[in-house]
């Protein structure tokens, strides 16, 4: 089996370099899946302006389907990132296990997101009118919607480089749901 090691700073190209060094200078480090986009000349930064343009969800909100989307792909890196990310974002972690299995009882408008952002990745993109329907009725807009299918884009391709690469992850590691849920 191939094994991929994570790409250090004096392995990347100048590029990737300076986003290296400014991914250090603002969260402290330069984290394993990004530093791994950086196989590629041109990914971390397509990706970075990608994840980071503006959208109509909150950051509380993006985290809810982060986390659904993760579960369903079964991205332990990503589900360890973003249950860190998502404490930062004041979900308990209760709260998380329940955006994990993709709902949100703990409040009405999260859990139609939850909800969709799961159904969306498990059925790639056929989703349900039943849940679409609810996600409207909760309060959502069309452009949430579109913010939402854009975000599961998003995650789904940190999902399936990691589970292709299998790097290390560098984030408090997660237990898988089921065991969780014991």
């Amino acid at each position: 089996m191939i094994t991929f090691n994570v790409p250090t700073r004096e392995e990347v190209n100048t590029t990737n370099q300076a986003i290296f060094d400014s991914l250090k200078k603002a969260v402290g480090f330069v984290p394993n899946l990004y530093a791994t986009y950086a196989y590629s000349d041109n990914a971390l930064k397509n990706y970075l302006d990608f994840a980071n343009a503006k959208t109509s969800l909150k950051a509380k909100e993006k985290e809810v389907v982060n986390l659904a989307v993760s579960e369903v792909n079964q991205c332990e890196y990503c589900l360890s990132a973003h249950t860190a990310i998502g404490k930062m974002n004041g979900f308990t972690e209760d709260q998380i296990l329940d955006l994990r299995t993709g709902q949100a009882p703990f409040d009405t408008k999260l859990d139609a997101l939850a909800k969709l952002a799961k159904n969306i990745t498990e059925n790639r993109g056929n989703t349900d009118a039943a849940i679409l329907e609810n996600f409207f009725d909760a309060g959502w807009t069309k452009e949430n919607l579109i913010d939402t299918i854009a975000l599961v884009g998003d995650k789904t391709i940190s999902n399936y480089i990691n589970n292709t690469t299998k790097i290390p992850v560098d984030f408090p590691v997660v237990t898988p749901l089921e065991t969780a849920l014991i």
